[in-house]
């Protein structure tokens, strides 16, 4: 299979954001455009004002990313993300795409598992510069193409990856169908397709106490920690919008992927979803 090498993007950490209000940049109330509309949290917005409202948030979390996933997964995100690699059983011969994953977590578990290269599709320069500093710390910079770009409309070739994760990213996204088959079209023939996503939980008391815990702690310490209540409530919001596993599994499937699965990681507090390009 002929590759098409990407063009890795070297970001340069901008400066130091304001903490997110919950508005696009420069928008006013009057220049909203409410058609086509779809969720920003528990809020309906304008699909042209989604990402903006979505850049600003990691814009606003990307120096406390990873205490961001300790708080909202009670510590175990990382957990979670080894559960995914070993969905993908890396190896050498192998390239990877990981989508929306800037600050590289699972492109250097991938690599320090024994895959080969791996490239790191963000569209937020902020996480992809955490994530390039991170990566050098490890001495993971030679194994990892970093490239700015749109989960919707991804800057590879066609059939140019042989594995594709993505991991906390596709609850962001403006047109979730597009995102899924975009990562659909990079993927080579037998390429495996592996989604870490927080989910619906299957115990219902399990499942009030984590309510309690996202809607009324999370943002008292999002404030108190990172100065920023609004993008950390934006964040527990996103995970009650995003679908519930049986339909995200069927949203695979009408994207094109085969022998779609999924299986629920601490109860349902998050879930692995996957699938084939056959």
């Amino acid at each position: 299979m002929a590759r098409s090498k990407p063009r890795p993007d070297v970001v340069r950490p901008p400066a130091k954001p304001a903490p997110f209000d919950g508005a696009p940049p420069g928008a006013t109330r009057a220049a909203r455009t409410p058609d086509p509309t779809t969720h920003f949290g528990f809020r309906a917005v304008g699909e042209s004002e989604k990402a903006p409202l979505v850049r600003r948030v990691f814009d606003s979390v990307a120096e406390r990313y990873d205490l961001m996933n300790d708080l909202m997964s009670l510590g175990v995100h990382r957990l979670w993300k080894r559960a995914l690699l070993d969905r993908l059983r890396p190896r050498a011969s192998a390239s990877l795409l990981d989508i929306g994953g800037g600050t590289g977590d699972v492109a250097m578990l991938w690599r320090e598992g024994g895959g080969g290269a791996a490239t790191v599709v963000d569209a937020n320069p902020n996480m992809i510069a955490v994530g390039q500093k991170r990566a050098a710390e490890r001495g993971q910079n030679a194994g990892i193409a970093w490239m700015v770009g749109d989960a919707e409309n991804l800057p590879c070739a066609d059939r140019s990856f042989d594995a594709a994760t993505s991991a906390f990213c596709l609850r962001n996204v403006t047109r979730l169908e597009a995102a899924l088959a975009e990562a659909r079209r990079t993927l080579d023939f037998g390429g495996k397709f592996v989604v870490l996503e927080f989910s619906k939980m299957s115990l219902p008391g399990l499942s009030r106490l984590y309510d309690a815990w996202s809607f009324k702690v999370l943002p008292a310490l999002g404030d108190k920690i990172a100065g920023d209540r609004a993008a950390y409530r934006y964040l527990a919001e996103s995970i009650r919008r995003f679908p519930p596993q049986a339909e995200f599994a069927r949203l695979l499937a009408e994207a094109g992927f085969e022998r779609v699965g999924f299986h629920n990681l601490s109860g349902g507090i998050a879930a692995l979803h996957w699938g084939w390009r056959l």
